[in-house]
């Protein structure tokens, strides 16, 4: 990711966890300071740091603030009603709104943002606090060319973007990516548990199961290979692999069980955002 696409001034309200890791992936990648201001009413000594260090401003008054070209709503999402004048405030006819708000549509920002004409919704995941997340993203009508550059230049310091082509498919993501780290971590408490119920001592079943999913993950990241190929690479016939994947692939195996959590994620997603 290059600065060119970076807006000539952002603000991002709320910078926690997952604004935390997007503001880390800005300056990272070249956003200047003088571009940022960061506005967070629970701002701790290492965010006052950063600010010092790369010279961003960080909760100034906001009547000092202008519209600015990106502003960014990092807050949780049961804040947006306490949120919504300083919001309204800020969000000008030209200003980009980008939401990270789980549950909370275009519809709920624009009534809290009646200024600002574009609007971005996207849904990044945990492996955003190591720049290796997958963020889906949907537009407003509104949303420009150049402002979908913007948004991809800036979210791409957290990981992969995923346009989607509206914002009805943003609760499959949900149901995909943002839920879907906690799916891999639960494999890997599936497979040390397999791995004691076969003998093995706890901890090294749990180092085995943890260090298998990690290689496998960036076997994955790093080859040009799908995954369906890389399976039966793995997969001497009638060996170890092929007896276990006999069990996983069977009719009521690993996929119609995926299919059922993804589909039980989307419908939740969907009755959250009313």
């Amino acid at each position: 990711m290059t600065s060119t696409a970076f807006p000539n001034s952002l603000v991002l309200m709320g910078a926690g966890k997952m604004g935390g890791a997007m503001l880390e992936g800005w300056l990272h990648a070249g956003l200047t300071g003088a571009a940022l201001t960061v506005l967070d009413p629970n701002a701790d000594e290492a965010l006052g740091a950063q600010a010092t260090r790369h010279g961003f401003r960080l909760n100034p008054p906001l009547a000092g603030i202008a519209p600015p070209d990106v502003l960014v709503l990092g807050i949780k999402p049961q804040m947006l009603d306490a949120a919504a004048p300083a919001l309204a405030g800020l969000a000008g006819p030209g200003t980009l709104v980008i939401s990270i708000l789980a549950g909370k549509t275009i519809a709920n920002l624009e009534a809290r943002a009646p200024g600002a004409r574009a609007f971005v919704r996207a849904m990044p995941n945990l492996p955003a606090s190591v720049q290796r997340g997958v963020t889906g993203v949907a537009a407003s009508a509104a949303v420009t060319q150049a402002q979908r550059a913007m948004t991809t230049a800036l979210l791409s310091g957290i990981g992969q973007v995923e346009w989607v082509p509206g914002e009805e498919f943003i609760d499959a993501v949900t149901a995909v990516s943002g839920s879907g780290p906690a799916y891999v971590f639960f494999l890997v408490e599936c497979l040390t548990e397999a791995g004691i119920a076969a003998g093995l001592p706890a901890d090294v079943a749990a180092r085995l199961a943890r260090g298998t999913i990690e290689g496998a993950g960036e076997l994955l990241h790093r080859s040009p290979l799908d995954p369906a190929t890389l399976r039966q690479n793995v997969t001497s016939p009638g060996g170890t692999t092929a007896a276990a994947l006999d069990v996983l692939m069977a009719e009521n195996g690993m996929r119609p069980l995926m299919r059922r959590a993804v589909a039980a994620a989307r419908q939740r997603a969907a009755e959250l955002s009313g």
